[in-house]
């Protein structure tokens, strides 16, 4: 990119992340089957670039983030990679069920540490109709500093990932479904299932209403910090880097980022994620529970940052397949519903829940209606998150140090 050359999101003006205008029209939320839901909206800006309206039915806020990629499908690296989002959320979802838990138990945690690592796989043909996205047990070490004995914080730790909110789509195996738009008129879609109940409206009118006078913070919620240079040493994995890597037709690779998070001195979580495979670039994040919930609402809270990844990846799946076979896809757009349980209650943990996600998916195309069937059917059957819904690939492995 040029000196003189401005992508999509920087030509909007807008910061990564904010919170939106209550007078915005068109950010309902669906009314949740579980505990909590969420409306995720997106729409394609151009290349891999995209933003997201997500809105949480418990607090009826809105946040507005926004995602790119790296060289390896030729993006901008301007916002975080939807993976990021995810990766988040869920480390952001074990630390805040930690806090919560141990505040009900009466555990003062002085000093809490969580460093988690997420794996995908990509394997097959693209072209043959054989690429699929598969999800890989996380990793999550935890080092806690508190007035307990050592078997009562592992007890606690191991409490809070099972009732964490993010447990339920690790364990809960869910089909997802959807409805699809394409040009104007609905069609019936092929493999995946359909998606019941009245196509919900097209998000491009909320998006063209957004206010152009939001600002950043400071310090900023979502910022670019660095890069990973390399991958972790002495690892056998099928690591992959370079321009366009990620979207050759045929492969076989193996996915990893790591998410670090600490809590501040304010309660906020602060995450730093590193992109190892692909080789990308390092992001930092902020997340905050709602009021309520252990936060005030300064940022994200971690459900919201696991939704938008969800929508964003599904978002690069469908850029990225139009890319593969060459085919046009002018625009795209989404609106995703997730149902999740709320967490803890009280000092016992309970399991988490996960409800199918539900999409309608919006595409204008030149091809015809095969086109866009299969279009949809790829990039669920390519989207690493959608196969984390479909699956239950075990886990965390949790390793917690008491200090």
């Amino acid at each position: 990119m040029t000196d003189t050359m401005v992508s999509p999101l920087e030509d909007l003006g807008y910061p990564l992340v904010f919170p939106v205008d209550e007078g915005v029209d068109g950010l309902d939320a669906p009314e949740p089957s579980l505990g909590v839901a969420h409306r995720t909206r997106v729409r394609s800006l151009g290349g891999m670039q995209k933003e997201a309206l997500v809105t949480n039915s418990a607090t009826g806020t809105t946040w507005r983030l926004a995602s790119d990629e790296g060289e390896y499908l030729e993006g901008e690296d301007i916002a975080p990679a939807p993976l990021a989002h995810l990766t988040t959320g869920m480390v952001s979802s074990f630390a805040s069920e930690v806090l919560t838990l141990a505040d009900e138990r009466g555990i003062e945690v002085e000093d809490l540490t969580l460093v988690q690592d997420n794996y995908y796989t990509m394997n097959g043909s693209a072209l043959a109709g054989t690429m699929t996205a598969g999800a890989l047990p996380v990793d999550l070490d935890v080092e806690i500093d508190a007035d307990a004995e050592p078997q009562a914080l592992r007890t606690l730790v191991d409490d809070a990932v099972q009732s964490a909110p993010v447990s339920g789509l690790i364990h809960d195996v869910t089909d997802s479904v959807f409805t699809l738009v394409a040009n104007g008129r609905e069609i019936d879609p092929d493999r995946v299932d359909e998606r019941d109940g009245p196509t919900l409206p097209d998000p491009i009118e909320t998006f063209e209403s957004l206010p152009r006078d939001a600002s950043e913070r400071d310090p900023p919620i979502i910022h670019r910090t660095g890069a990973t240079t390399e991958p972790l040493p002495d690892s056998d994995e099928a690591y992959t880097s370079g321009e366009g890597s990620s979207l050759s037709a045929d492969q076989d690779r193996v996915l990893h980022l790591r998410g670090t998070c600490t809590v501040r001195p304010d309660g906020t979580k602060h995450v730093a994620v590193e992109l190892f495979s692909p080789i990308g670039t390092v992001f930092e994040f902020i997340s905050d529970e709602p009021s309520g919930r252990g936060g005030a609402g300064r940022a994200p809270d971690a459900m919201t940052y696991v939704a938008a990844g969800l929508g964003f990846c599904f978002m690069t799946q469908m850029g990225r397949y139009a890319d593969i076979v060459d085919a046009d896809l002018s625009a795209y757009r989404i609106v995703q519903d997730t149902h999740v349980t709320a967490g803890v209650r009280g000092d016992e943990a309970t399991p988490a829940g996960w409800a199918p996600v539900e999409t309608c998916a919006y595409v204008e195309t030149s091809e015809d209606a095969d086109f866009a069937r299969e279009l949809l059917d790829m990039s669920e059957q390519t989207c690493f998150l959608h196969a984390l819904c479909r699956s239950d690939p075990g886990g965390p492995d949790v390793d917690v140090v008491a200090r």
